[in-house]
C-alpha cells in the first residue's frame, strides 16, 4: 500500500526541512518506496517554498505544490487532498508536533484492513507535551461535546492528524470547511458514513517557539456549524450518503 503524507505549510521556513528529514529518517528504513510526501505551499511570504524546491530535488518522493485558492488551514489541506496519489494520506503539521514514529503505527494500522485511523493524545500511552492549559480546557469541552453528540467513545476528534484511505476521502465529499474546522469535519462524515476506524495512542508536542494559526474566537462560530452540519447529516438524511455494503477495504 503506497502511504501519501499531507503537510499544509504556511511559513514554515524554520521548521520543515527539519520536519521532511525526520519523517524520511523514521519511514524509509521501515516501509522504503512505499510512502511519499506532498507538501501544500499555503500562500507563504517567506522562504518556505525556496526551501521546499531544495527538499524536491533532495528527495525524491517529496513534492510540493502551491494552495491557488484563498488562504487557510483547511483550503491547503483540501489542495493537498485532491493531489495525492497513494492509496491512503496522513495529514501531518509541518512544525513536527506529530510523531514521525505514530506515522509508521498508522500505517500499520492500515494495512490490518480499517479504513482509518484515529490518533487519540488522551487515552493510555498518549502523551502531550507544553499544552497550554486554556486551549486544553477548551479541547476537552469540546471534544466531550462532540462524544455527547454524536454516541461515540473516541475523544480526540479535533486532532488533524489522522489518516484515510482513499477512498474514504473520495466518499466523504464535498468538503465545506475552509479553515481548521476540516479537522472535525473529516472524521465525523468518515464515522458517519459507515468507514471502519481504530484509535490508537499518539505523542503530540507543543512548539513553545511557534505563533498558533488558531484564533479560538474567530474558529468557535466555524467548529461549531460543521459539528451540527454533521449532525443534521447524522440524524437527518436516513443514511443518504451511507458507505454502500457491498464495498471492499
Amino acid at each position: 500500500m503506497q502511504l501519501s503524507i499531507v503537510i499544509p505549510a504556511h511559513n514554515e521556513e524554520f521548521v520543515i526541512a527539519e520536519t521532511v528529514k525526520s519523517l524520511d529518517k523514521c519511514l524509509n528504513g521501515e516501509i522504503p518506496g512505499k510512502y511519499d510526501l506532498l507538501i501544500v505551499a499555503d500562500h507563504c511570504t517567506d522562504n518556505t517554498e525556496s526551501i521546499l524546491e531544495e527538499l524536491s530535488v533532495q528527495y525524491d518522493n517529496v513534492k510540493w505544490i502551491r494552495n491557488n485558492n484563498s488562504p487557510g488551514f483547511g483550503m491547503a489541506v483540501r489542495r493537498g487532498l485532491n493531489s495525492f496519489k497513494g492509496d491512503a494520506v496522513v495529514l501531518f503539521m509541518a512544525d513536527s508536533s506529530d510523531s514521525p514514529e505514530d506515522v509508521l503505527c498508522y500505517y500499520k494500522k492500515l494495512n490490518e484492513g480499517y479504513d482509518c485511523v484515529f490518533g487519540s493524545r488522551f487515552i493510555k500511552e498518549g502523551h502531550i507535551k507544553n499544552y497550554p492549559k486554556y486551549k486544553l480546557v477548551l479541547n476537552r469541552i469540546t471534544n466531550s461535546f462532540i462524544r455527547l453528540l454524536f454516541w461515540y467513545k473516541y475523544n480526540d476528534t479535533t486532532n488533524a492528524f489522522k489518516a484515510y484511505r482513499k477512498q474514504v476521502i473520495e466518499g466523504c465529499r464535498p468538503f465545506l470547511s475552509p479553515h481548521f474546522n476540516l479537522t472535525v469535519e473529516l472524521p465525523l462524515k468518515a464515522v458517519i458514513r459507515g468507514y471502519s476506524y481504530a484509535v490508537v495512542p499518539i505523542s503530540w508536542i507543543n512548539r513553545a517557539n511557534r505563533i498558533s494559526n488558531l484564533k479560538i474566537k474567530e474558529m468557535g462560530s466555524r467548529y461549531f456549524f460543521i459539528i451540527f452540519y454533521c449532525f443534521i447529516e447524522k440524524w437527518m438524511t436516513h443514511k443518504d450518503y451511507y458507505r454502500k455494503k457491498k464495498e471492499k477495504n
